[in-house]
Parts: structure tokens; C-alpha cells; sequence
């Protein structure tokens, strides 16, 4: 696959995901508040590590380059 059709492949995915948090933010207000997400707030500071959200991007985003691999 040549660079130009991974751009414009990635270029859509981009702009569905866009489209998506504009106009249905709730398909993915899911998305850091899982058990496991470390969220620690103080009165004027706060830390906030999405531990168990960045394992479920990672096995969608594994997924993705393995199906796009098996249609080459």
C-alpha cells in the first residue's frame, strides 16, 4: 500500500472520529472514567493517568493495523 492511500485512509479515520466527539460525545464519554484509570485531585493541582483506557486504545489500535495487514 503506497503512502498516499495510508494518508487518506488515516486522513478519514480522522475525520469520522471528529465528526463523532462533535456531534455524539456521549458514544465516548466511556473513555476516562474505566475502573483502573488513576485520577488523584488535590484543592489546587490534580493528576490524572488513564492506565485502563490506554490498554483499550492499544488492543483497538493493535486490531486495526492487523486487519489492515491481512488486506493488503
Amino acid at each position: 500500500m503506497s503512502i498516499g492511500k495510508i494518508l487518506i485512509l488515516v486522513g478519514g479515520i480522522l475525520m469520522i472520529f471528529g465528526l463523532v466527539v462533535s456531534y455524539a460525545p456521549g458514544l465516548i464519554s466511556w473513555f476516562g472514567h474505566l475502573p483502573g484509570d488513576i485520577r488523584i485531585e488535590e484543592e489546587n493541582k490534580g493528576v490524572f493517568i488513564p492506565v485502563t483506557s490506554m490498554i483499550v486504545v492499544s488492543i483497538l489500535i493493535s486490531l486495526a493495523i492487523h486487519l489492515f495487514s491481512y488486506l493488503k
